[in-house]
């Protein structure tokens, strides 16, 4: 069940709204339990049970730290929570990815193949198992107290606004919130906003730039021209951000429709002037969870040069391999850790001496070709790839050409891509505040209110017609 389907929107969503405003108390938090474990249940129901294990075990992991921590041992159960938690994601991730290249090295010696059982990724669990990990070692640290009640400990596992694809949500940041929260008519107002651009995003853009995207990144590298590389990664450019940060969108407007707050996930990457600055705005819960959970307790900038250097290799590594067991995604992960690498070497201060618009394109450059490696499906398909990008490509451009893939439709959602990449909707925001005319204001609302409506109505319409809707982060 997806955010931008019918059942969600319609049927779902309506149901435990309705649920949640007749339950008081305790009963609000088991109600949104329930309804969560239905919402992940409903493609996957078998991994209810791993999930629920998960649940229970780092559940009394938290109970034994709270009441240990400081005293001998402490250390080693926690070690022991972190371990049980990396060795389900492991098991299920990663063992045919390990177990495929350990048969790939014993080939080499004339050995068998290493055998293991078949192992279907449960959806999800890079996110929970990090919600788990979070909380534990927030517990350890003293940030927060062991949950005492598990239902609120489940909800903040598998609360469903967050439970698939994030945001990351940190234990101690929404620990409050499990016991005390308000919904206030305001923010309501401000989660039904917030969760409608977000669908607007998903639906109207990433959803008709993915058309030509799939299909050109679909195509044998021998009927690639320069200009379906250049298309199909500038689609998938668009289609990675605004299906993703509509997702982010979407989960925070929901939280706030049960009187929660997230942090937020993505402050306009594609107008970064570094990688440095792109790694401060993109997937921000993502990469402030690798800062401080791992980045920083290796020891971080604190130990010189090339320990730092060595740290953020790791983690950017750690975080292509997060995004999936494939050999393409830790070429991006170190992809990004070296451009993180360089600018501290000195390219950063050289790029502050230029013009923006010139740091402007050299970000937006970096970024579309680590882009190529995680969107293709092997190493060697991004290298040809990337060859037809630099004009080495050997289609004849007569059966496969731009003009096949580019048509008004998404033209139009390239464009508004385009403009939705830059914070003009913040500009917007602060340019009404400060409207003194009553009655320009409310000219400006209705007009405001309009657009939300429209976004909703041509969201809606495209998931009655049952147009392409896949959601890119679910993979992961």
């Amino acid at each position: 069940m997806v955010f931008s389907s019918p059942i969600f929107l319609f049927l779902f969503l309506p149901i435990v709204l309705a649920g949640y405003f007749v339950t008081r108390g305790r009963l609000r938090n088991l109600w949104l339990l329930g309804m969560s474990l239905v919402f992940y249940g409903w493609g996957e129901p078998r991994f209810i049970v791993i999930m629920l294990a998960s649940i229970a075990a780092n559940f009394g992991f938290g109970l034994w730290l709270d009441r240990i921590r400081g005293r001998p041992g402490a250390k080693a159960v926690l070690a022991v929570a972190i371990a049980l938690n990396l060795g389900l994601l492991v098991l299920y991730k990663y063992a045919a990815f390990l177990a495929g290249n350990a048969s790939a090295a014993l080939a080499l010696i004339g050995a068998g193949p290493v055998q293991i059982p078949a192992f279907v990724l449960p959806l999800g669990i890079s996110f929970y198992t990090f919600h788990a990990l979070s909380y534990v070692v927030d517990v350890s640290r003293r940030a927060a107290d062991g949950q005492r009640d598990p239902a609120a400990m489940g909800l903040y596992i598998v609360f469903f606004p967050q439970l698939i694809a994030g945001p990351i949500i940190r234990y101690h940041y929404i620990a409050d919130q499990l016991v005390h929260r308000v919904v206030t008519r305001e923010g309501f107002a401000q989660g039904v906003e917030r969760f409608v651009i977000g669908l607007g995003k998903k639906m109207l853009i990433a959803n008709t730039v993915a058309v030509p995207a799939d299909a050109i990144f679909a195509l044998p590298t021998a009927e690639l021209t320069p200009g379906l590389a250049w298309l199909g990664i500038v689609c998938y450019t668009l289609q990675i951000y605004f299906d993703f940060s509509g997702y982010s969108d979407m989960a925070i407007g929901l939280a706030r429709l049960f009187g929660f707050r997230f942090p937020e996930n993505f402050n306009y990457p594609y107008i970064a002037r570094s990688m440095t600055e792109f790694w401060r705005r993109w997937h921000i819960s993502l990469s402030t969870w690798f800062r401080d959970y791992l980045y920083v307790p290796l020891g971080g900038n604190r130990h010189g040069s090339a320990r730092t250097y060595l740290n953020l290799w790791l983690v950017f590594f750690l975080c292509g391999l997060w995004h999936g067991a494939a050999w393409t995604f830790v070429a991006w992960g170190l992809y990004h850790g070296s451009f993180l690498v360089i600018e501290r070497l000195g390219l950063g201060r050289w790029l502050e001496s230029l013009w923006t618009p010139a740091r402007h394109a050299y970000t937006i450059l970096a970024v579309m070709v680590g882009w190529v490696f995680f969107r293709a499906e092997t190493l060697r398909q991004a290298g040809s790839f990337l060859s037809a990008m630099a004009g080495f490509a050997s289609g004849s451009g007569l059966e496969q050409h731009v003009g096949l893939h580019l048509n008004a439709m998404v033209a139009v959602a390239l464009a508004a891509g385009v403009l939705g990449s830059a914070p003009l909707l913040p500009r917007l925001a602060r340019w009404r505040g400060g409207i003194a005319t009553i009655q320009v204001r409310a000219l400006v609302e209705a007009g405001r209110l309009a657009g939300l409506v429209f976004l909703l109505v041509a969201s809606a319409m495209l998931m009655a017609a049952g147009t392409y809707n896949p959601f890119i982060y679910f993979r992961f």
